[in-house]
């Protein structure tokens, strides 16, 4: 069986840590390896010093670290780190994902995330990815919460969405109560307590 590369975006927001949990539940195979991939970008500060770079760069270990402990629950897998600076709309991780040969690239799906900003640039996110691409959606917490992004402005009937949506949206079951036993209770205590005694030797002789 052929060794697998499968890229997980490290971001900070509950849908990413979702998705990796989805790719390492349902995805990953014996032997293939998990590529952690965090892409900071420094252009929305508008400062390029040494520090702040070295300050994202070690953020951004310091994520992909907390990503790993995620996977300390599965024995046997293979997991590297890349962290790297990019763009924000993509670019950079598809140059990665493409570099690394990977076969799937997973993602947690909000309203932040840059597939929609490539859905709008690109016709075929699939191929400017070279692989399958898994978009995991986080499940709302609470039956009220809005699913609607927020992000987009145009309408989405104009985006093309070819990425693969998971929708991680729990079942509704019903509450089911175990049927009750009635508990009978016996009324002589001594029908269910029984103890043995030992025959009584007679002393002396036989009897007459």
């Amino acid at each position: 069986m052929d060794v697998r590369k499968i890229a997980v975006v490290v971001e900070d927001a509950e849908a990413a840590r979702t998705a990796l949990g989805w790719a390492l539940r349902n995805l990953l195979r014996c032997g293939d390896v998990i590529t952690l991939l965090h892409v900071y970008s420094a252009a929305a500060g508008g400062s390029r010093s040494r520090k702040k770079l070295r300050l994202l760069r070690l953020r951004g270990y310091q994520l992909a670290l907390s990503f790993k402990d995620i996977c300390s629950g599965f024995p046997n897998t293979n997991i590297e780190i890349v962290v790297a600076e990019g763009d924000q709309e993509g670019a950079k991780i598809a140059s990665l994902v493409r570099e690394m040969g990977a076969s799937a690239l997973v993602v947690g799906l909000h309203d932040r995330s840059f597939l929609y900003k490539l859905a709008m640039t690109h016709d075929d996110i699939a191929s400017n990815f070279n692989c399958r691409v898994l978009a995991i959606r986080q499940p709302p917490s609470s039956p009220f919460s809005s699913t609607k992004t927020h992000v987009i402005t145009t309408d989405a009937s104009s985006i093309n969405l070819d990425f693969s949506q998971v929708d991680m949206t729990p079942l509704d079951l019903p509450d089911i109560h175990p049927p009750k036993i009635p508990y009978r209770l016996c009324p002589n205590p001594s029908a269910i307590i029984w103890r043995s005694r030992k025959p009584r030797r007679r002393r002396g002789g036989s009897s007459r």
